[in-house]
């Protein structure tokens, strides 16, 4: 998806109680993305800023259906350890736009057509005649 290999991301993550002793990680991810543009395939700058609260279970622990449905809530199940890398690029590819595109970008090949002839034109002058 990434129209250039170049600029940086940068991320910062800290872990900490929570006020029922649950184990949470804020992660923030910032930084600038060039992505393809799904109409004209150039570049599209997106900028990244992500700030995620994600509170850590046990592999396998019960979750109650309540605790599932909390759209306030995120769960991060961790077996052993932790592989951050791979949690900062979850993040990030979960935050991209499904399809990147420029605000005023139209087809390709759309500014070169000319001018757009209505398939129904002919229509219009059969209208009102008897048949």
């Amino acid at each position: 998806m990434l129209a250039e290999v170049s600029g940086a991301v940068s991320w910062h993550l800290e872990g900490f109680k929570g006020a029922r002793g649950e184990l949470l990680l804020r992660l923030t991810v910032g930084g600038k993305l060039a992505l393809a543009c799904q109409r004209c395939l150039g570049a599209v700058l997106f900028d990244l800023d992500i700030d995620s609260l994600l509170e850590v279970v046990p592999v396998g622990a019960e979750l109650s259906q309540d605790e599932l449905e909390d759209d306030t809530r995120d769960f991060l199940p961790v077996e052993r350890e932790l592989d951050v890398a791979e949690l900062v690029e979850d993040e990030i590819l979960l935050a991209l736009p499904v399809a990147p595109r420029h605000e005023k970008c139209g087809l390709p090949g759309v500014a070169d057509a000319g001018e757009r002839v209505n398939p129904f034109a002919a229509l219009a002058g059969l209208k009102g005649k008897p048949n």
